[in-house]
């Protein structure tokens, strides 16, 4: 297994390159991934917190209660703790299990955010300097379904991966981020509203209810700085 290095340079130096990486992760068999397979439903969860033991503290959301059901019955999870708000379900558990995005994040993946998808997982983050990026790279290359997405130079003026310079949540962000893909703000529209949503796994109504938050902040922090 690929292990964090310190890239060479001057000790204690500053690194001038961080890279954004998107991976993707097909076969496995972890309880988040086997739950999102196993009911069709969406996941958003956020990076998990492997403790001394081995085991993971996780917090997801998803867009269908029977994911709760699934985790419930799965022998690998204890402690779970349920929760509904607009729309979402949101559970808390510690796993048994390891991660597979455990391994990037020992070669130095800084993970930001996790999506299940259709039995795909999307693991999004980034990387300092080019030596991380090859530990990462070797790390993924070990594991069954790997595939490097994206890789591109994080701006400046970026603070994270995900351009979360706007106040959005990882299913608002995702909501516009695949709504521009598929052209849907494009004149004329490249998708309707249900081709977007069925995309992401979620109603028409659950994506317009998200696209509608997301233009809320934006435009309310746009304007808010112009006035500034």
């Amino acid at each position: 297994m690929a292990r964090f290095q310190v890239p060479a340079g001057r000790p204690g130096g500053m690194i001038a390159e961080c890279l954004v990486v998107e991976v993707r992760v097909t076969g496995d068999d972890c309880p988040l991934a086997e739950a999102a397979r196993a009911t069709g439903a969406a996941l958003d969860a956020h990076p998990p917190l492997r403790r001394s033991d081995g085991h993971t503290l996780l917090h997801l959301t998803a867009s269908d209660p029977a994911v709760g059901d699934h985790l419930d019955r799965d022998d690998r999870v204890r402690y779970l703790h349920g929760a509904a708000a607009d729309g979402r379900h949101s559970y808390r558990c510690l796993s048994t299990a390891p991660c597979v995005v455990n391994r990037l994040v020992d070669a130095g993946f800084l993970l930001d955010a996790v999506h299940h998808r259709a039995g795909t997982e999307r693991y999004v983050g980034a990387v300092v300097g080019q030596d991380v990026l090859r530990g990462v790279l070797e790390a993924a290359g070990s594991t069954v379904g790997v595939s490097v997405e994206r890789i591109s130079r994080l701006g400046d003026t970026d603070e994270n991966p995900v351009a979360r310079r706007w106040d959005l949540t990882p299913a608002q962000e995702e909501a516009v981020e695949t709504a521009v893909r598929m052209g849907y703000f494009g004149v004329p529209r490249g998708a309707t509203a249900s081709e977007v949503a069925d995309r992401i796994g979620v109603s028409k109504s659950a994506f317009l209810e998200r696209l509608r938050r997301a233009q809320s902040s934006v435009f309310g922090d746009a304007y808010d700085a112009g006035r500034g």
